[in-house]
Formats: C-alpha cells, structure tokens, sequence
C-alpha cells in the first residue's frame, strides 16, 4: 500500500477509516511477525510507513469525534 496522506485520509468517512484501520493493523502484525521470527522483511521502513499511518487515522478519527461533541 502507498503512503496515505491526511489530506486523502480527511476525505474518507468513518467506516472506510475503521476498515482501513482494521488492514493496516494486521499487515503491521503481519509484518512484526515476520522480523520476529528472523525473516529477511523485504523493505524494513514499511513497519515505520504503517505505524505512522495508522496514527494519522486514528488522529482524524479523534478529530471529527471532538469536533461532533462540541457542536452538540
């Protein structure tokens, strides 16, 4: 998967964010699973890559729950 930015992540609604979420968590399990078991990781900065992205859903994900409480 390319690199997701938070511009492209902000124009996604929440089930595609909670989905998207769902997969990049299990490639990063997936990936740990591999470096643990002392397998060659076929590009090494990709576990940065996922971790970095998952944090930028979660942000958006924490954004628009604040935003929504403030309106109420």
């Amino acid at each position: 998967m390319p690199i997701v930015r938070i511009k492209d992540i902000r124009k996604w609604n929440m089930e595609e964010m909670e989905k998207k979420l769902e997969e990049y968590r299990s490639e990063l399990l997936e990936q740990r699973a591999l470096q643990a078991s002392g397998g060659a990781i076929e590009n090494p900065g990709r576990i940065k890559e996922i971790r970095k992205t998952i944090a930028r859903i979660l942000t958006v994900i924490n954004e628009r729950k604040k935003g929504s409480k403030t309106e109420e």
